[in-house]
């Protein structure tokens, strides 16, 4: 009996310490960004927007390439981590390409964006869709900025292990500069050295003849907090759009917002019970020169806590969809369309959503 106790003494004075040095580890290398950084912008990009010209952007959360219809995610009540072998990933990748030839877009936003992790086998995802495709928006300029950058997650079973993912955007115009804006974390200690570090990528594109400047404001708002991290972070964007209408200039802020645009109906997918509820952005707390647009006539997301290509009933009575993804705007740009392109969630759990616009 004495002999069994030490024998887990001595295992629980290992297992600790374990957990102490990976947790060390993590606090140590914990990434720690400033709160205004500027970003490198790749490429050459001779081309200037100019007033009076139809632009289509599309902004799309690409669910780093792993998160297709097959896939279901623990952290959404699902049980997988990894969620997509190698060949997987790259046919998924393959169909975002599919999508970018499709549309042809002039600007393309981008939310979890790999590159070299674990979960996607070291894809570079970025440099994939380069190679992959001769549309001009791809080789023209090009900016990242990482949100989630650990060198190790050691959650949960099997860990989920490296990861360098973030927010894209890829112009077929000249960019002037792009920073990084430093949205603030709910998360605390432990948990907050390998949870995301979520910013709001801003891009500045001169408008030709012009002393303003398009600002575009790629995001990926929180998701997994109580509450109180959406509320921060979306009052941070106010002060940002605030800021940029106040200069003059011509804004778009787009991408994932993991909230519902208070002006948007969303009864055609109600919550199911159980399942996650994304947060509410009341647009009218926001300033008069701003509008927020969405498409919900097909969702722009679904829920990851089963596979969608085994579900008997793809109805939103029988599987959760949400409506989070969109833009906000200034006045001073004009909207000709808006639309989420139903594509029944093969490659991303989110689909693609599409402005058509034009500078006053």
């Amino acid at each position: 009996m004495k002999r069994a106790v030490r024998v887990a003494a001595v295992l629980l004075v290992m297992a600790l310490s374990v957990v102490g040095t990976v947790i060390g580890f993590l606090t140590v290398d914990e990434y720690k960004p400033k709160d205004i950084e500027s970003l490198e912008i790749n490429g050459d990009a001779t081309d200037r927007i100019q007033t009076g010209e139809s632009v289509v952007l599309l902004s799309w959360n690409l669910g780093y390439g792993a998160l297709g219809d097959n896939a279901d995610f623990f952290m959404d009540g699902g049980k997988m981590v990894y969620t997509a072998d190698k060949e997987r990933v790259f046919s998924n990748l393959d169909g975002d390409i599919e999508e970018f030839i499709k549309i042809s877009p002039d600007i393309i936003c981008t939310q979890e964006t790999d590159r070299n992790s674990d979960r996607s086998h070291f894809v570079d995802e970025v440099e994939y869709f380069m190679s992959n495709s001769g549309l001009n928006v791809l080789h023209g300029e090009n900016v990242f900025a990482p949100n989630l950058k650990v060198a190790f997650i050691p959650l949960p079973v099997p860990p989920i292990g490296k990861v360098l993912s973030g927010l894209m955007v890829f112009s077929r115009y000249d960019i002037s500069s792009a920073q990084r804006l430093k949205l603030p974390c709910p998360f605390k200690w432990p948990l907050r050295t390998f949870n995301l570090k979520r910013c709001l990528e801003v891009v500045r594109l001169p408008v030709e003849g012009s002393d303003k400047e398009l600002v575009i404001i790629n995001l990926h708002l929180e998701a997994y907090d109580q509450g109180e991290g959406k509320i921060a972070q979306a009052k941070m964007l106010k002060e940002v759009l605030d800021a940029e209408v106040e200069k003059g200039n011509y804004v778009i802020a787009s991408g994932d917002y993991n909230q519902v645009f208070s002006n948007t109906d969303v009864s055609a997918y109600p919550v199911h019970k159980g399942m996650w509820e994304a947060g509410r952005i009341e647009v009218e707390e926001f300033n008069k020169d701003l509008t927020f647009y969405t498409d919900s006539s097909v969702p722009t997301c679904r829920s990851l806590d089963k596979a969608l290509d085994k579900a008997i009933d793809k109805s939103p009575e029988g599987f959760q969809y949400y409506v989070i993804d969109g833009f906000i705007t200034s006045s001073n740009v004009e909207v000709e369309s808006v639309e989420t392109d139903d594509l029944s969630f093969v490659t991303s759990d989110h689909n693609p959503i599409i402005l058509k616009f034009k500078l006053k």
